[in-house]
């Protein structure tokens, strides 16, 4: 034989590679299974992206792709009838997704971070209800968190929820619902029924049948246009049990899942759109007419080529770092992870931005500005001028500044 085996005590053969190839292997074929997926989501957002960014409509048709390709299952275990995939697994889509249209990545990172709530915090019979329907592709999430007056501050909630012996009464606006549309159940903040502080805050879970749902306002941003965040008007009444963790105790679902999924969900999202950005003018550069047009010699075209790669290099390493964290149960409630998290999403949002600003001046008017440009870096800046808004990097950067005083000796978790 060519290859050492053995017969084990059972009399099964078993050979030198080992249970660690075995696993590597079997890892390698869930990735490349993932891969295929994502890819599907992405060919069916790139045929209809003219289509979503002209109109700032919702990606439906990619939507539909990812009911069928069953990636809205995929943080759901494996025994509840989900993909079981990983904190990894969910980068790597976002990022695969975010290389076709940045609008469906976070539209997708921000579903698994409300799937992500309901597998850890849901109590049955909702936790059930819920995850078989996720695990059929039924269910695509929206989170209600924005309010009028808290800007992003995910601790606090105004609108008061209201409780009966059977039932709790939703009576909700929200200025900007990524995906709300076109949502079939709703993750929602609201004041806690017995609280004393705007801060006890509880999270509802409530199908659109339980609701009404009315648009109270319009969509027209510079970029992530087919997120088709329109503001809400949401009514409704859902049993007593829809309440997701404990009443009041929103903070625990922020600090584990929340804030961790939306940074590195989000952080994906943006570092794939900006590597799609450069793969897309590195094509165009490396190609026979290209080679006509540019001068692949000049030291400027090679220094600016050179820091967009720096930049998204700086940022994967820096997303891998946290991601490893997350993936192996770090308490997020140190000083030091806390930092960690929020310079993640900081540096991802100014650095992505900043690499495809650069490739712009690379390639100039004709490819970095134009609209009809196959690079499509002008969509791109555009999308990616959002980052450092959404739950904005000056407010990260005050509590990070507060959080450094707490560490005066620096150290790394």
């Amino acid at each position: 034989m060519t290859t050492a085996a053995a017969k084990t005590s059972n009399g099964l053969a078993h050979t030198s590679t080992g249970p660690d190839t075995a696993d590597r292997a079997r890892a390698a074929s869930r990735a490349a299974d993932l891969a295929e997926r994502a890819a599907a989501v992405a060919r069916v957002a790139e045929q209809h992206l003219a289509e979503t960014e002209r109109d700032a409509s919702f990606p439906e048709h990619a939507l539909a792709e990812m009911r069928r390709t069953r990636l809205l299952a995929l943080l759901v275990p494996e025994a509840d009838g989900g993909l079981g995939g990983t904190v990894t697994d969910l980068v790597d889509v976002s990022m695969i997704l975010g290389r076709a249209d940045m609008s469906v990545a976070m539209i997708f990172a921000m579903h698994c971070q409300q799937s992500e709530a309901i597998v850890r915090f849901a109590k049955p019979p909702l936790r059930e209800e819920l995850l078989a329907r996720l695990a059929a592709g039924e269910l695509y999430l929206a989170s209600v968190t924005t309010e009028s007056g808290k800007g992003g501050d995910l601790f606090k909630s105004y609108a008061p929820l209201r409780e009966t012996e059977e039932a709790l009464e939703i009576d909700r606006a929200a200025p900007i619902s990524t995906g709300g549309s076109n949502a079939d159940g709703f993750l929602i903040t609201m004041r806690s029924p017995s609280a004393t502080a705007d801060h006890h805050v509880s999270l509802v879970y409530a199908h659109r049948s339980q609701l009404t749902v009315e648009t109270a306002g319009q969509w027209c941003p510079m970029g992530m246009r087919a997120t088709h965040s329109l503001p809400l008007k949401i009514t409704g009444t859902v049993p007593a049990h829809h309440v997701i963790g404990e009443h009041g105790a929103f903070h625990q679902i922020v600090q584990s899942v929340f804030g961790p999924l939306a940074h590195i969900g989000w952080s994906a999202a943006w570092l794939g759109t900006a590597s799609g950005a450069l793969s897309r003018v590195l094509h165009l550069l490396r190609d026979p007419a290209g080679r006509k047009r540019f001068d692949l010699r000049s030291e400027l075209l090679l220094t600016r080529l050179s820091r967009a790669r720096q930049r998204l290099d700086t940022v994967h390493a820096l997303l891998r770092r946290t991601e490893a964290l997350v993936a192996g149960g770090t308490d997020w409630s140190s000083t030091g992870s806390q930092l960690l998290l929020n310079n993640l999403k900081i540096t991802a949002a100014e650095e992505c931005c900043a690499a495809v600003d650069g490739l712009i001046d690379a390639v100039g008017l004709r490819h970095g500005y134009l609209q009809d440009s196959p690079t499509r870096l002008e969509k791109s800046l555009r999308d990616l001028r959002s980052a450092v808004l959404n739950y904005s990097n000056d407010r990260l950067h005050l509590a990070d500044g507060q959080l450094c005083l707490l560490d005066p000796d620096v150290r790394f978790d």
